[in-house]
């Protein structure tokens, strides 16, 4: 039977791991804090997208990105991590839940939504939130 010899990694090697092993973990714990509001439809046209149906994600969680995260348009298409950490009227936020949503369109319309970091679809915002509030503070995330 032959011996199997293990050699210790390169310097490199492990200076490689270490910066992945940071990378990931940093990535993982960057959460943002923004304000978000909601609306209603008629959703199309899009900034994005425009007449395009598809643009849509089945489960109706979509938002449109504020100035603070619409960086020209290249936020389209983005997914966020989104949940409901408070807001000025008691018992808005549903504990425990977190969301994912697809950015599809840009915030111009709503004045009370000026602003805001985010403006999510109906669906999106009563998933996270009592649907009557006006608006709450949430913690988002890629």
């Amino acid at each position: 039977m032959s011996k199997i010899y293990h050699q210790p990694p390169s310097p490199l090697q492990r200076l490689s791991l270490s910066l992945f092993v940071f990378v990931e973990l940093f990535h993982l714990t960057r959460a943002d804090v923004g304000t978000a509001a909601q609306y209603s439809p008629p959703y199309l046209p899009t900034a994005c997208y425009g007449n395009d149906q598809s643009q849509f994600p089945a489960s109706n969680l979509f938002a449109a990105a504020g100035e603070g995260i619409w960086d020209n348009g290249a936020s389209c298409g983005r997914q966020y991590l989104v949940r409901c950490i408070s807001a000025t009227t008691p018992n808005t936020c549903i504990q425990g839940q977190t969301i994912q949503i697809r950015i599809v369109d840009h915030v111009t319309k709503p004045a009370s939504a000026d602003g805001t970091t985010m403006v999510l679809s109906e669906t999106a915002f009563g998933t996270i939130a009592n649907a009557t509030a006006a608006s709450m503070n949430v913690e988002f995330q890629l």
